[in-house]
């Protein structure tokens, strides 16, 4: 079921409830109140009577019993103690006698319908009397009575009656029923037409959103966009959030083709010198033992670079696989010493100084950290002349510890400092001067260097060297 439908419906079946409890009440209270006027029209009219029978200069022949109120047909009937009918009015001939002692006995209840009972009486009683209400049926038609005793002290000396026919009020109740059944209906007809367009009205950015994503899935375009509604509600965030996600996915899916590119082109380069180095010594049985060591020595230095370009793409496979590093307590300096005596042997000429170099621990990997330090130092050495200088640091610094290391190279431009954490990203002037570089180091760096909470910063400036500075969290 889809949400446009589930949310018609759940709106729909609350607005249905709702309505039909309003309908309940204003009928309830509708009905009750007529009902409630006629029965007090009728103890006012038993009570008029009562009084005037009681006094002693009104002859109860002389009274008129055969009377009217407002607008209702009322019969009146006076019966004596033992239940005989003394005086009634003249068009009660056709209606039975009422046994007025059983009535007290057994008052009968509301004269309204089931329907309108259901709802708890909200007030008192609207009247508080003497006498009882009868209920009758005759002839197809109901009557409601009201019986109030006449006592003379403590003895009853006759009963007074007073009856009315509900049929018109019961008609009217009818009426009102049908009417307000018709008007239900039509209300929850509309009212559900209208929150299918309403919901249609709101859902409909995300049909767009669906429609893109489905466009977007099939052809693989990353560029194409879902509109954003004028009005910034949720759906206008949400669809905003959705093109931010398109967004980094097409970033995403460019480095991803661009990465694959370069790894491509990377390990063919190796694999091609390797190739014909072997073809070559397949071919030529007699070559001359120099040129056959010079083969050998150019596929073994081949086959090392495609080595370490593999173990660096399997590094950043982990890093992307979020394969976190294992810490533990480092002796930071016993590390930048260790990478500092392996650095002076890629060094060709260069001067390697190590300062300035203080004591500081921290928590991590001993062997990322110090792959990290050896990335610095063959970089900053590959681009560094024989007369030039690298040096390298430890320091402490607003309670982080700070490698450094400084060089005197050629420098990177400022448009190359941009890229340079780029995989497989090389200036030309790195190209040019190290034919053996894969363009991962940095970016293998930066990882280390994230991984253990820090950061690595990069400053250059051409023709006057680099620097690079790792900020790491100091253990406590």
């Amino acid at each position: 079921m889809s949400i446009r439908v589930r949310l018609m419906l759940q709106c729909g079946v609350l607005s249905c409830f709702i309505l039909t409890i309003a309908m309940l009440l204003s009928y309830a209270f509708h009905t009750r109140s007529h009902y409630d006027d006629l029965d007090r029209i009728l103890v006012a009219e038993t009570t008029h009577i009562a009084t005037e029978a009681a006094n002693p200069a009104n002859s109860l022949q002389s009274f008129n019993v055969n009377r009217g109120s407002n607008g209702l047909e009322i019969i009146v009937r006076l019966y004596s103690a033992d239940g005989a009918l003394r005086l009634s009015s003249p068009s009660s001939e056709s209606l039975p006698l009422t046994d007025t002692k059983a009535v007290l006995r057994t008052p009968a209840g509301p004269a309204f319908d089931t329907l309108a009972a259901l709802v708890p009486q909200l007030t008192g009683s609207p009247f508080i009397t003497d006498g009882a209400f009868g209920l009758y049926d005759i002839a197809g038609q109901r009557w409601r009575a009201y019986i109030l005793p006449l006592r003379q002290g403590n003895t009853i000396s006759g009963y007074i009656e007073a009856l009315t026919p509900l049929a018109r009020l019961d008609a009217s109740m009818r009426a009102l029923r049908g009417l307000l059944l018709i008007l239900w209906l039509i209300a929850t007809t509309t009212m559900f037409f209208g929150l299918w367009v309403v919901a249609s009205r709101v859902l409909y950015p995300v049909a767009q959103m669906t429609q893109a994503a489905q466009t977007i899935s099939l052809s693989r375009d990353f560029s194409r966009r879902v509109g954003v509604p004028s009005h910034r509600d949720e759906l206008g965030h949400l669809a905003q959030t959705f093109n931010n996600m398109l967004e980094s996915l097409e970033g995403a899916y460019r480095i991803q083709e661009r990465f694959v590119s370069d790894a491509s082109h990377e390990l063919r380069a190796p694999l091609t010198v390797i190739q014909g180095n072997l073809e070559l010594l397949h071919r030529q049985q007699s070559m001359p033992e120099v040129e056959r060591a010079e083969a050998l020595a150019e596929a073994e230095r081949e086959a090392a670079r495609l080595g370490r370009l593999v173990a660096e793409l399997l590094t950043l496979a982990r890093a992307d696989a979020g394969v976190v590093i294992k810490h533990n307590p480092v002796d930071l300096d016993g590390v930048v010493l260790e990478a500092f005596h392996e650095a002076r042997q890629l060094a060709h000429g260069q001067i390697l100084a190590l300062e300035p170099f203080e004591p500081v621990r921290v928590d991590g990997d001993e062997d990322r950290l110090k792959q990290l330090i050896l990335i610095l130092l063959d970089n900053a050495l590959k681009y560094t002349s024989a007369e030039g200088r690298v040096t390298l640091g430890l320091r402490k610094r607003d309670g982080n510890a700070e490698i450094i290391v400084q060089d005197t190279g050629v420098g990177i431009s400022a448009e190359d400092l941009l890229h340079v954490f780029e995989r497989f990203y090389r200036a030309d002037p790195a190209r040019s001067r190290d034919p053996g570089g894969t363009g991962l180091g940095l970016p293998i760096a930066r990882w280390i260097a994230e991984q253990h909470g820090g950061r690595l910063t990069l400053s250059s400036e051409m023709g006057r060297g680099t620097t690079a500075i790792v900020s790491l969290p100091v253990k406590a």
